[in-house]
């Protein structure tokens, strides 16, 4: 079970407690006193409210973390209070909508006290079945790689990281580095975060977290701009000393916080919603664009011997590797170390790919890409790994780039910067506009970029 759907059962739980006991208590006694159950939509409304009112206290409270589900007994004062507050509240929304009247004393009397007793119930359900989840390992908390020197994380077990902070560590990467005041890490201590972001690629991590001295600064502002060449959020947990005096009961402190040293380029909503709009759009394109596509293949068959697709393997997201699909317009199929970009007038290119480039229908295959995960409508455009091996070199934030899915077209493309590089500013600039597009993303954005996209390929603007 996913870690964090604890606290939503919790929740949901409670309001079906609190449901229950304003349709049995205030029914029981109408059916015992007057000999009629009185109004049943009434009493399904107001136990709808009244659970309402109990989740978002308790949610505000904090009393929905895994943490306060597995301490039942020291959150039972918390439990009663929120009660007795919803209860107050519900006789002044009573008064204010003059709709007291409609229930007797005894009625609210009944439902206040057993669900009370239902909720009270729900919670010691939940905390014994959340400690037994947790002993039998049937909790999946976020995938995190955990990185910190070998003296914080020693104490930083997989049993307290998941009942307090809801992570499951994939993977342990012990950072080898002493005291370093200089203005850079070391290769030893460099390698160690290398180490931490293949490993998080591999393992299909969620997060890094990091578990390192809080008084460092220097070192975490080492360690924070290494790690920006990963996409993935980056986490600092409390170290020693302060998960010691957090853990002191004078203390109010939130004993699950930790600090968001770097934040994913998209949340999770956004992606969501970035994902809709490529599966949406790439399958209306494919759909629309069948008849051409037919007539590419055909032509590209007839010109000239080979494939009708051409296939070379690109970075995606986070530096995974995929294989790139286009119609192939050159008679040569470099995937190599060595990679030629096309230039004008490029002899490799043939005559149909020539009228295939200029139009852009060469990329269409990557709308296949784009389905299959791999690639966006709208992101950085991929280059080969030869070319991204070159500048990553020499642009020291070229790496950003992967921090989200390459796309088709771009913000880079749509502002003239497509063709051949030649010169290292021409490579920059498009950079920098991959960069702003990352910066600044919206779905709005996507959508303008696409209507923009349509007037660049009508523009042909160095496309060859």
């Amino acid at each position: 079970m996913p870690f964090g759907a604890i606290g939503h059962v919790s929740a949901l739980a409670d309001a079906l407690a609190v449901v229950v006991a304003s349709l049995v208590g205030g029914a029981g006694y109408q059916v015992v006193v007057y000999q009629t159950a009185g109004h049943l939509g009434t009493l399904i409304g107001v136990g709808i409210v009244a659970a309402l009112l109990q989740g978002l206290i308790g949610q505000t409270l904090a009393l929905y973390q895994i943490r306060a589900i597995l301490s039942f007994r020291k959150n039972v004062r918390e439990i009663v209070g929120i009660w007795i507050a919803v209860s107050l509240l519900l006789t002044l929304l009573a008064f204010l909508m003059k709709v007291g009247a409609e229930f007797s004393r005894g009625s609210i009397v009944c439902f206040c006290a057993l669900a009370l007793a239902l909720v009270l119930c729900s919670r010691w359900l939940a905390s014994r079945l959340a400690k037994f989840a947790v002993a039998a390992d049937h909790l999946q908390g976020r995938r995190v790689i955990l990185v910190g020197p070998q003296d914080e994380i020693a104490g930083l077990e997989d049993r307290i990281l998941l009942r307090n902070f809801g992570l499951s560590v994939v993977d342990r990467v012990v950072f080898a580095g002493g005291a370093n005041a200089g203005p850079m890490l070391n290769p030893r201590e460099a390698a160690t975060l290398d180490r931490a972001i293949l490993a998080g690629r591999q393992q299909n991590a969620a997060e890094i977290v990091l578990a390192f001295s809080w008084w460092d600064a220097r070192k975490l502002e080492l360690v924070r701009d290494h790690l920006r060449a990963s996409p993935l959020p980056v986490q600092l947990l409390p170290d020693s000393r302060i998960r010691t005096l957090i853990g002191n009961r004078s203390f109010r402190v939130n004993r699950t916080f930790s600090v968001e040293v770097q934040r994913g380029p998209l949340s999770l909503l956004e992606q969501r919603a970035k994902r809709l709009l490529d599966i949406a759009g790439a399958s209306a394109a494919l759909v629309i664009l069948a008849p051409l596509f037919v007539l590419a293949a055909v032509a590209v068959k007839l010109e000239s011997p080979g494939p009708v697709f051409f296939r070379q393997r690109r970075n995606g997201f986070n530096t995974s590797q995929f294989r790139i699909f286009k119609f192939r317009t050159m008679m040569a199929m470099d995937d190599g170390v060595v990679v030629l970009q096309a230039r004008r007038n490029d002899p490799r290119v043939t005559w149909v790919g020539k009228i295939l480039r200029q139009s852009s229908i060469d990329e269409l295959p990557q709308l296949f890409n784009v389905l299959l995960g791999d690639m966006s409508l709208v992101g950085p455009r991929p280059h080969a790994l030869a070319h991204d091996d070159q500048y990553s070199e020499v642009l020291s934030n070229y790496a950003f780039r992967n921090h989200v899915k390459p796309g088709i077209t771009g913000w880079a493309q749509v502002n003239g910067y497509r063709g051949e590089t030649t010169r290292l500013e021409q490579m920059k600039a498009r950079v920098d506009c991959d960069l702003w597009y990352i910066n600044n993303w919206d779905l709005l954005l996507d959508l303008r970029i696409l209507a923009l996209t349509a007037f660049e390929v009508v523009r042909r603007r160095n496309a060859y």
